[in-house]
């Protein structure tokens, strides 16, 4: 399926910014290397750096949604059964390299993808995905993994209806980072790329770096942009009237209390 192993390249460096408060989109879309989204239900996907907040806002907008009566699946990144064994394994012994790194988180999208998120879909359901592929070319990139070879990996995805990129400073996000947390893992801290002797100075450049990817995608992808150092509830109530709109064009989708094999954030 994926042929031979990609080259590792150096980070590429970006100098386009996305516009303050809201995501440009420029004419090197990337979003048209995602298929086409044609099914009954409802794709909304939320984006970001850790610490950017997006679990929580994702977590409130489900719960929304269930109160609505919507029948809503809530699907997050590195999740998957079929890998989480040999995830697990790899991280402890430290033997992923980015390529081997990008290949598993692969296999988690493609199996949660085919399994659950199509298939619920097609019945009309609301699927929210905490991470997307965009996760994925953002990481990988930062890792040095080449960014086309990633796309092509993904691209039996489809386009979600809706893409929040949760637009953070990176001092802010380590910041809530570090006070939630006692110490940092190994590969979250990017220690694997060898960027620093210290944990936290290894943090910030790899989060810097995945934040200059991320940044790219905003300026030439649909992505829909949340200011997230705005008050918790001023950054759902946004989301909640863009959301609102979308399924106020969707009256078919399903209107039970659950799926019945709807996940729900942990």
């Amino acid at each position: 399926m994926y042929g031979q192993a990609p080259p590792v390249y150096p980070t590429p460096v970006f100098t386009r910014e996305a516009n303050a408060g809201h995501c440009a989109q420029g004419d090197d879309d990337i979003d048209g290397e995602l298929k086409a989204h044609t099914y009954a239900g409802r794709l909304f996907v939320v984006e970001g750096i850790d610490g950017s907040g997006k679990s929580t806002q994702l977590d409130l907008l489900y719960k929304w949604l269930s109160n609505q009566g919507y029948s809503v699946f809530f699907s997050e990144w590195n999740s998957s059964e079929l890998v989480k064994d040999t995830t697990r394994r790899g991280k402890r012994k430290r033997m992923l390299t980015p390529t081997t790194f990008s290949l598993i988180h692969a296999t988690d999208f493609a199996a949660r993808f085919e399994n659950r998120i199509v298939p619920l879909l097609k019945a009309g359901v609301i699927v929210l995905a905490d991470r997307y592929c965009f996760t994925a070319f953002a990481r990988d990139a930062a890792r040095g993994v080449s960014p086309g070879w990633v796309r092509h990996v993904y691209s039996f995805a489809v386009q979600p209806d809706i893409v929040f990129y949760f637009k953070v400073q990176l001092e802010t996000a380590i910041s809530r980072i570090r006070s939630s947390r006692f110490e940092l893992k190994y590969y979250e801290a990017g220690r694997d790329l060898h960027l620093a002797d210290e944990d936290d100075e290894s943090f910030r450049l790899f989060q810097e770096r995945i934040l200059e990817q991320y940044e790219a995608m905003a300026a030439t992808s649909r992505f829909t942009c949340i200011t997230a150092e705005l008050p918790i509830e001023e950054q759902q109530r946004q989301m909640r009237e863009i959301v609102g709109g979308v399924l106020a064009r969707a009256p078919h989708l399903r209107r039970t209390a659950l799926a019945p094999t709807a996940g729900t954030p942990q």
